[in-house]
């Protein structure tokens, strides 16, 4: 896909290519049982222009506890928010966010045919939260499971590499 194509607030599916480039074992795996899974909300940071996926899952009740267990000790969680997407509740797993390039998006998730963004106020708690944990990892706190630090260098590196080309 190009990056006209791919709007931030809607979600989308990797491809496998980029799982092999990035070679973390942190990452969700993309599929399970031959289906797409999961989805990822998609947001771009506006600093570095590079496109960040947010993992969704439907297995809420799992992830009520984990954010429970961070409220319990911190007074609050930002790793993980609950919400609807298309009429169904989802774990927006900011724990496990990760850079991209457009040319590693397969496609956008639909429902009924249609491309369904995420409601623009679970968006700007989304964006707040990501905006917060990225500003945490770059100052050396790690909570966001995946090594995103060397991701966004490796996304970058090749994002620059292909505008030279």
């Amino acid at each position: 896909m190009s990056s006209l194509d791919i709007k931030p607030g809607y979600v989308y599916h990797i491809k496998d290519s980029y799982f092999e480039v990035a070679q973390d074992n942190k990452l969700m795996q993309n599929r399970e049982g031959g289906a797409f899974r999961p989805t990822y909300y998609c947001l771009k940071d506006e600093k570095t222009g590079i496109l960040w996926v947010v993992p969704m899952s439907r297995r809420v009740e799992k992830y009520e506890t984990f954010m429970q267990k961070d409220i319990d000790r911190y007074g609050k969680c930002i790793k993980i928010i609950l919400g609807e997407y298309a009429d169904v509740k989802a774990a927006f797993l900011l724990q496990n966010m990760f850079p991209i390039l457009p040319k590693y998006v397969d496609h956008v998730h639909k429902v009924n045919q249609n491309p369904v963004p995420v409601d623009t106020r679970l968006q700007a708690i989304i964006d707040r939260n990501f905006r917060e944990l990225l500003s945490l990892q770059r100052r050396g706190i790690k909570i966001v499971f995946p090594d995103i630090m060397r991701l966004e260098k490796l996304m970058m590196n090749e994002r620059n590499a292909n505008e030279g080309t």
